[in-house]
């Protein structure tokens, strides 16, 4: 008998098989992170992660050609996996585990791959307070559900949280609940937009295209837990006569051009929130690296 992978609703994977790919990407992402060298975990990463931590290993490895001298290794214990069943690519599942990084909180992985014959690759990582894990709806086989990114069963449709929550940074708004990833970081911006002689502007862009299109599973509320991913520029400008602050080196081996007037930087930026059946979405998770920078 043959399957139809594109039209017949399967489980992405097997539990066996998530475990295997979560294990294969310690490993690759240890390599990388000790040698500072983002070819060792190339093929085990894709959007938004591969974004921002492709970056980071580029910066690390241009101030330290030898490797990390910081380097420890990660470990991911008491894993978890969450395995929607759906019909066609690409296929994906989220793993959730303890680490020994990161504080009190669990890892959360979306691994995603477009075909049998590829690997799979995680495209998010997010990290997010234990008590703050919502219940998946499963079926009887222990399967869950994924949302459709054009869901209109939820408060914002999955594919709408990118462009929605880039819109809140600028104009403020009810869609989002109060918190360190909304209202706080808002309230921050402002508080820096206006220094004596150095002034900061900031622009926010949905990101929603390929590997970094939204990715949302159902939970036992009728809700859905989102993983979407945003873009960042934050232009830094410097009065006559005032020059912009030195940043730090990794900043500085991220930037193109001379800093003389102005710095524009650009993060890449992968959120986790809670998109409940009706009322205001609630941002538990968002993990931001710079990805490049420009001086004028």
């Amino acid at each position: 008998m043959v399957v139809h992978g594109e039209r017949e609703v399967l489980p992405a994977t097997s539990r066996a098989e998530a475990a295997k790919a979560l294990e294969e990407f310690t490993a690759a992402y240890n390599a990388a992170d000790k040698a500072y060298d983002g070819s060792l975990d190339a093929e085990h990463t894709t959007g938004a992660l591969a974004a921002i931590d492709g970056a980071r290993l580029k910066a690390g490895r241009a101030n330290n050609p030898e490797g990390n001298p910081r380097h420890a290794p990660l470990k991911l214990t008491d894993a978890r996996f969450t395995i929607p069943a759906k019909a066609g690519w690409p296929r994906w599942f989220l793993a959730d585990a303890d680490a020994n990084k990161g504080g009190e909180t669990r890892w959360l992985l979306v691994f995603t791959r477009n075909g049998l014959d590829e690997p799979w690759e995680a495209a998010y990582l997010t990290l997010v307070a234990p008590g703050d894990l919502p219940g998946f709806k499963t079926d009887k086989d222990g399967w869950a559900e994924a949302v459709p990114a054009n869901a209109s069963d939820v408060a914002v449709p999955p594919g709408e949280l990118s462009q929605g929550y880039a819109s809140f940074l600028k104009e403020g708004g009810k869609v989002f609940s109060d918190g360190p990833h909304t209202s706080a970081w808002r309230a921050a911006r402002a508080k820096r937009a206006e220094r004596p002689g150095l002034a900061r502007q900031y622009i926010d862009e949905p990101m929603t295209g390929g590997d970094y299109a939204p990715l949302a599973l159902r939970t036992e509320d009728g809700g859905a837990l989102v993983f979407f991913t945003t873009r960042h520029f934050e232009k830094q400008t410097a009065a006559a006569g005032a020059s912009v602050p030195t940043p730090n080196k990794d900043v500085l081996a991220l930037t193109t051009g001379e800093i003389t007037q102005s710095l524009t930087m650009e993060f890449v930026s992968n959120e986790v929130a809670l998109d409940p059946p009706d009322g205001e979405v609630r941002v538990l998770g968002r993990i931001q690296g710079l990805v490049s920078a420009k001086g004028e």
